[in-house]
């Protein structure tokens, strides 16, 4: 081998070789003929492969495994092959079609003890229809009286004895929370005691005062309400808002004390202290509606029939007359009205004598009540509760009661309930106490009309309403919103006024902000289906008259909140029925963004929809782009973010918690004014008097008053004097706006008619400038401004709402600023229960919170006590939890919006320093609430002067040496 062709690694370095490379292109050549001849083999005979199946050599690269998407699909087809599986595992490949279902609802329609044509021929008679709210404090048994109600009616449906039916609450949601959440309708035929049938439009409302929003919608559409109340907890925060609610509604009253069976097996209180017990609530519910109502004739007492007791969980329902039929059914010859007339007071029987008195016969004698109701109540719950064995079944064969063995062998409870049912028959009472003291729609019609519809009475359209006319022009007025099983979509759900509404008609649907001059908020929809909504089931029906409720498919896209459903054509001055008036504010404010940003108009679609759920609720877009809902509470905005979430948008949202905070001035300030152009303006603010901006609120005081009822109001309630009393502009930022616009200024000094000419404007520059104050673009609150100078430009052209507008909110701003403004905070009132030995838990938790109790009392006939207390809602969030924490579980807390008062502190301090992640002292609050928001809108940290003031007036107060804390 010679050494010099190769190196020491042995690699080749001599001359290049020819003969190789021409040797390998000969040897190439070669083989590409074989492989053509082969091909030309293949060819000719086919079947030569299958000699030698699987003998060619074929590398690993060139082997084929699948066919080639062509081959699978054809040429025809585009197809994709990506190189890498993106798809996760826990993904499957082909997802299960996923049916949405957040409520229970029959699959078909329920035996029921009637005909359902009885039902729909009942709705043609209006003087046979009674539509009633029954409304109460949280679980006072509401839900568990119509449970008694719908096993009355429907044989099939009975509840298990270890728990509740709870056939109202529909929503998952509500079952799993224990807590009804939406008003449920319900629509029954039910007998009186004399056997006559009357069809019912019940609706079961939530008792947390949280969702008063959805009684507001059931009263709305009812005739009258069925307030119930525990007989041992009594009078509760509920019960009292919503007598309140029901008399400013001017609906009729009457009162179910359910839960009686409490008094006797769990206070055990003896017949004669149970009687004080029930008594005591009438005395205090009469006390409430005289304290609320201006009618005198509005009293409670069982003696008129509009009291009634009951107890759902021993299927047990009677009043006075319904007690006396059962003695009459069983003696024979008494007169049972009259009887029921000596049941209630201190009315005494003698037996020698066989007759009424008012005065004991003997010292050991029981009042009739007791004698003839509460102790045979007690014996029937004594025997079946003691001695079942020996003494029960001869009891019951004196009272005609028939039980199998079987029957005989059940638990006490069912059994309980099994021997009243029995006893105590159907809810008759209850049926005669709403048939007479609720008036049917046609009776009722026309205080409905005068209170809730806008236009006038006297029209023909009026008179047809009063008369609740079902051949007349159609008028519905719709309430509330439910959503369908999946919630794709809603159902209007309301109430016929006048006229008959059919399936499929074209319908006219007015907003809440339609009116005869702007008709804007208008749509023409095509009816879908009509139903008669009977909680878990609907009965399709294809037309609906006048004075009945209806549930109506195809309607749901223009309606927010309510609307006004009326003829296409030929109707055209309908107005709309006033929206509902809650009787609680929204204070507390979540900000909602999606996680994923891309999935914005999702949330917007899920906003818009939780928005047409629940009645109260308030969704707005802030200056910031922030998206912001606001509610009653933190439970109500809990199941809204649940919606939200689960139901409506199903994409991952996160929310921040505040609550509203309201800028207002505590003493007169400076005088500022400002000028643009050839215009100037000069202002001065300072504080309502006392109780002035809930007057305005609750439209005690009106601005559409004339001007004279407007100045003697102002003058005799809050010694105003009578230039500015007759002078007053405007409220703001609204007509019901707790802001007040006075003009101030004298004829001999101002141009009036120059003023005059552009009143509107500066008063929409104020409206604008209350409607997003200084300090925290909130609503300012609580003010008074004053215009004392203002100075016009003579050529409208330099007058125009462009230049005063700006001019006019600029100096209601420098107006506010220069009267040293604080901010308030809206404060809850809280009712908490809780046995004697948790009361000082109760008190640390809520000192902890800033807040302070005002009163704490024993219940009387009861172990508990109630504690009321205010506290910040700030302060708000987690307090129920945290007092749970404290008292093992046994104290109970509900809180509901009061007042607004002021954060202590100033917010425009720039000598204190905000730590982050510590607690401020209470002085430094105001300025951490106001720098927090500013953050959380995006806004510069500090309010700036500048912006507002103008150079002249910068050097005026420069000169006059007024120190400000504000940056320059």
């Amino acid at each position: 081998m010679d050494t010099d062709l190769y190196d020491e690694f042995g690699n080749y370095i001599g001359p290049e070789l020819d003969s190789d490379d021409d040797d390998d292109e000969l040897g190439r050549e070669s083989k590409d003929l074989d492989e053509l001849e082969d091909d030309d083999d293949d060819d000719d005979m086919g079947d030569h492969d299958e000699d030698h199946p699987g003998m060619e050599v074929v590398l690993h690269e060139d082997k084929k495994y699948y066919p080639t998407a062509e081959e699978v699909y054809g040429p025809e087809v585009e197809t994709i092959v990506q190189e890498e599986d993106t798809q996760p595992l826990t993904e499957p490949i082909i997802k299960p079609v996923k049916t949405k279902k957040f409520s229970l609802m029959e699959q078909t329609l329920p035996v029921t003890v009637y005909e359902m044509d009885f039902l729909a021929d009942l709705m043609d008679n209006s003087e046979l229809i009674r539509n009633v709210t029954l409304c109460g404090h949280l679980h006072h048994g509401k839900t568990c009286f119509v449970d008694c109600l719908i096993e009355q009616t429907h044989p099939e449906i009975r509840k298990r004895y270890d728990q509740d039916l709870c056939y109202t609450d529909i929503l998952f949601t509500e079952q799993e929370r224990g807590v009804g959440i939406k008003s449920t309708p319900v629509t029954i035929v039910l007998p009186d005691t004399k056997g006559k049938s009357f069809l019912f439009n019940i609706i079961d409302t939530p008792g947390h005062v949280n969702f008063s929003d959805e009684v507001t919608a059931g009263l709305r559409i009812s005739d009258g309400v069925v307030l119930f109340i525990d007989a041992a907890e009594g009078v509760m925060l509920n019960t009292e808002r919503l007598i309140k609610h029901a008399v400013q509604e001017r609906l009729a009253v009457t009162v179910c004390i359910n839960k009686i069976d409490r008094l006797i097996l769990e206070l055990k209180l003896p017949p004669t202290d149970a009687y004080y017990k029930l008594r005591h609530i009438v005395d205090e519910v009469n006390g409430l509606i005289s304290m609320y109502s201006t009618d005198e004739n509005l009293v409670l007492s069982p003696l008129l029939g509009n009291v009634c007791f009951s107890s759902s969980q021993y299927s047990i329902c009677f009043t006075l007359g319904s007690f006396a039929k059962i003695y009459a059914d069983t003696y024979g010859d008494i007169n049972y009205q009259e009887f029921a007339k000596r049941l209630w007071g201190d009315i005494y029987f003698n037996p020698k004598t066989r007759k009424f008195t008012k005065k004991a016969p003997t010292s050991s004698s029981q009042r009739s009540f007791v004698e003839f109701i509460l102790e045979p109540l007690y014996k029937i719950l004594a025997q079946v509760v003691g001695d079942v064995d020996t003494t029960l079944p001869r009891t019951l064969d004196e009272l005609g009661i028939h039980l199998t063995k079987e029957e005989l062998k059940l638990n006490i409870r069912p059994l309980l309930r099994l021997v009243c049912k029995k006893f105590f028959g159907e809810f008759t009472g209850f049926v005669d106490m709403c048939v007479q003291h609720i008036p049917s729609p046609k009776v009722g019609a026309k205080t409905k009309i005068e209170h809730t519809y806008t236009g006038g009475v006297d029209s023909d359209l009026g008179e047809a309403m009063s008369e609740c006319d079902p051949d007349g022009p159609l008028m519905c007025h719709t309430t509330k919103m439910y959503s369908t099983d999946d919630g794709v979509q809603f159902h209007a759900f309301g109430r016929v006024l006048s006229g008959t509404i059919h399936a499929g008609q074209p319908v006219k649907v007015l907003g809440e902000n339609y009116t005869l001059e702007d008709e804007e908020d208008s749509q023409i929809c095509t009816v879908g289906r009509l139903w008669i909504s009977v909680a878990r089931y609907h009965i399709e029906v294809n037309r609906v008259p006048a004075g009945n409720w209806v549930l109506i498919e195809g309607v749901d896209q223009p309606i927010v909140k309510t609307a006004t459903v009326t003829e296409p054509r030929g109707n055209e001055e309908a107005q709309i029925f006033r929206p509902l008036k809650f009787n609680t504010t929204s204070v507390i404010k979540i900000a909602v963004e999606p996680v994923n940003p891309s999935e914005l108009p999702k949330m917007l679609d899920g906003l818009r929809k939780v928005n047409k759920s629940y009645p109260s609720l308030t969704t707005k877009v802030e200056e910031s782009g922030e998206h912001v809902i606001l509610g009653t509470g933190e439970l109500y905005l809990d199941c809204v973010m649940h919606d939200l979430r689960k139901m409506y948008s199903e994409i991952d949202i996160k929310s921040l918690r505040s609550c509203q905070l309201l800028p207002f001035p505590s003493f007169r300030g400076l005088i500022a004014t400002v000028s643009l152009l050839r215009n100037k303006i000069t202002m001065i603010a300072e504080p309502l008097e006392k109780g002035l901006a809930e007057d305005i609120e609750n439209e005690v005081v009106q601005i559409t008053w004339n001007r004279k009822k407007l100045g003697e109001f102002f003058q005799t309630k809050y010694d105003w004097d009578l230039l500015a009393a007759r002078s007053i502009w405007a409220f703001g930022p609204d007509a019901t706006g707790p802001n007040i616009l006075v003009d101030d200024t004298l004829p001999s000094e101002v141009d009036k008619s120059l003023l005059g000419s552009v009143k509107d404007s500066i008063v929409q520059g104020f409206q604008w400038g209350t409607r997003e104050g200084p300090l925290c673009d909130e609503l300012i609150r609580n003010v008074k401004f004053k215009i004392l100078d203002a100075v016009i430009a003579q050529e409208p052209l330099h007058r125009g709402g462009g230049q005063i507008i700006p001019t006019a909110r600029r100096v209601v701003y420098s107006a506010f600023l220069m009267a040293t403004p604080r901010l308030m905070e809206p404060y809850y009132f809280v009712e908490v229960q809780a046995p004697a030995d948790c009361v000082s838990a109760v008190y640390t938790v809520l000192a902890r919170r800033r807040g302070h109790v005002t009163q704490d009392a024993p219940i009387p006939g009861s172990p508990l006590y109630t504690i009321k207390a205010f506290i910040p809602a700030i302060d708000s969030f987690g307090f129920e939890t945290d007092l749970r924490t404290h008292t093992q579980g046994q104290a109970f807390s509900l809180s509901v919006f009061h007042h607004w008062q002021i954060v202590p502190g100033d917010p425009l301090d720039k000598s204190i320093v905000i730590r982050p992640l510590e607690p401020q002292p209470a002085p430094h609050l105001a300025r951490e609430f106001m720098i927090k928001t500013r953050r959380r809108k995006g806004l510069s940290e500090d309010v700036s002067i500048s912006k507002f003031f103008d150079d002249p007036m910068l050097l005026e107060l420069a000169k006059q040496d007024v120190v400000l804390n504000y940056p320059m």
